[in-house]
């Protein structure tokens, strides 16, 4: 059919037009059953700002459950749980996973717990804004959508290693959502339809890191829907403020690629030679010093920008000695099921 017989139809059969596109009220009024499931580990600090963000949520508190599950905290996690959920206006469900410490094992518990139709994920150290849980739930009125992503920003922080990640969007769905195998969403802002875990399994729960990139892939994979991203659906998450922390956070983040390409053979990232790393602080003492300090004392630029290549050839190398060091399991490997 030629591109102007289809104009043509469509202006002379409105009702086809009204059939196919979702009107705006079916968007307002679509509140399913959802589960917010946030596993917790030694997070007593997190919980009172946490649970403020989840005071504050504007989808329907009676269409929302939060299964807040402590992984064998160390700290008094599970008892303000247990009070905060006996006063609370919401419906906070306390759970314990002490079996197996994993932050993937408490989610299984959670989703093993679940009630609602649509299970949603975030972490203790987010702080989901108000508007999160209605924009992320939107596209699943259409059925063909099994995951939907919604955005990550940095908490405001003053150190520099919290304004490095914000002026880098360290943790932004944009760079998980354009991999080259699958895109794909991060747990700290993830939803997923609880029918298709029935079928694709749930998290694999002693893998220590990947799991959120691993559970899409098994989903598109199989064809079981699409991925939509919402970015709208906000959640700010605090940064690391210390060297060490960094170190860790983007160690696992070399682990994960190593896991990942075990269990899907995507490509490893490329190792970055000292000559390189030599080359490439050369290259910032001579030439971006200069200019940034310049801009600096002309207040058009900031200790972060001035910093930025040191600290990102920091996290390079920390990346490159997590993914040497890895090595998948075969426990890690195994699937849990509902």
């Amino acid at each position: 059919m030629q591109l102007d017989s289809v104009i043509i139809f469509l202006i002379s059969h409105p009702e086809y037009m009204k059939s196919v596109i979702p009107h705006t009220s079916n968007h307002d009024t679509f509140a399913p059953k959802v589960s917010v499931i946030i596993p917790i580990y030694n997070g007593e600090t997190d919980l009172p700002d946490l649970i403020n963000c989840l005071l504050a949520q504007t989808y329907p508190k009676h269409q929302v459950e939060y299964l807040l599950v402590d992984n064998n905290s160390s700290d008094r996690t599970f008892a303000i749980l247990q009070t905060t959920a006996e006063h609370s206006q919401i419906n906070i469900r306390p759970i314990k996973e002490n079996t197996i410490q994993s932050s993937y094992a408490a989610r299984n518990k959670g989703i093993r717990s679940a009630i609602g139709e649509i299970v949603a994920f975030t972490d203790a150290d987010c702080r989901p804004q108000p508007q999160w849980l209605s924009s992320l739930i939107v596209p699943f009125t259409y059925p063909d959508i099994a995951i939907v992503a919604g955005e990550i920003t940095a908490l405001p922080g003053n150190t520099i290693l919290e304004k490095y990640a914000e002026l880098q969007h360290t943790l932004s769905q944009k760079h998980t959502l354009a991999h080259k195998f699958y895109p794909y969403g991060q747990t700290a802002n993830l939803a997923i339809r609880r029918q298709i875990l029935a079928k694709v399994g749930l998290f694999r729960p002693y893998l220590d890191t990947g799991g959120d990139a691993d559970i899409c892939w098994r989903i598109l994979q199989q064809n079981m829907g699409r991925l939509e991203f919402v970015p709208e659906a906000i959640v700010q998450h605090r940064h690391r403020t210390k060297f060490p922390e960094l170190n860790s956070q983007w160690q696992r983040y070399g682990r994960s690629n190593k896991y990942l390409h075990q269990l899907y053979g995507v490509d490893l990232m490329r190792d970055i030679t000292l000559k390189e790393y030599g080359y490439r602080l050369g290259r910032w003492l001579l030439k971006e010093v200069p200019k940034e300090a310049l801009k600096l004392t002309q207040r058009k630029a900031s200790w972060v920008s001035l910093l930025n290549t040191p600290i990102g050839l920091f996290t390079g190398r920390a990346r490159n000695r997590g993914q040497k060091q890895a090595q998948l399991s075969e426990k890690a490997k195994m699937i849990e099921w509902l």
